[in-house]
C-alpha cells in the first residue's frame, strides 16, 4: 500500500500563491517502483478535473489550459515528494486538490489526464481563493 499525504492548502487572496506538497510513503513504496504524479482538483458541485502531471523522472510535464503559466509541478524523487506551485491564484481555483500516483507513462500510456491512470490517491487539501 502506498499512502499519499497532501499539505499546503489554505485561504489566500486572489493573486496570491500557495505551494502544495504531496508526500508518498508506505510499506510497499519501494516495491511499487518509479511512478508518475498527477494533481487533480474538485470544486464544490463540480466534477474532479485534471490540473497537472509529471512523469517518473521529471522529464515530462503537462498542464490544464486553465492553469498554464500560473502553476508549476516538480518533484524531489529522493524525498518521494511532489510539489504544486500555484501563482496568480483566482477564485475559480478554489477546490480540494488531490495528488495521485501511477506507473503507466513509462509503459507508453498517455491517459494521465484521466483518473483511471492512477493507482493511489491522497485525501486532498483544500484551497480557497477569495476575491
Amino acid at each position: 500500500q502506498v499512502q499519499l499525504v497532501e499539505s499546503g492548502g489554505g485561504l489566500v487572496q486572489a493573486g496570491g500563491s500557495l505551494r502544495l506538497s504531496c508526500a508518498a510513503s508506505g510499506p510497499t513504496l519501494k516495491t511499487y517502483g518509479v511512478y508518475d504524479v498527477g494533481w487533480f482538483r474538485q470544486a464544490p458541485g463540480k466534477e474532479r478535473e485534471f490540473v497537472t502531471f509529471i512523469n517518473w523522472n521529471g522529464g515530462r510535464t503537462d498542464y490544464a489550459d486553465s492553469v498554464k503559466g500560473r502553476f508549476s509541478i516538480d518533484r524531489d524523487i529522493a524525498q518521494n515528494t511532489a510539489y504544486l506551485q500555484m501563482n496568480g491564484l483566482k477564485p475559480e481555483d478554489t477546490a480540494v486538490y488531490y495528488c495521485a500516483v501511477g506507473r503507466g507513462y513509462a509503459l507508453g500510456y498517455q491517459g494521465y489526464q484521466d483518473g483511471s491512470f492512477y493507482d493511489y490517491w491522497g485525501q486532498g487539501t483544500a484551497v480557497t481563493v477569495s476575491s
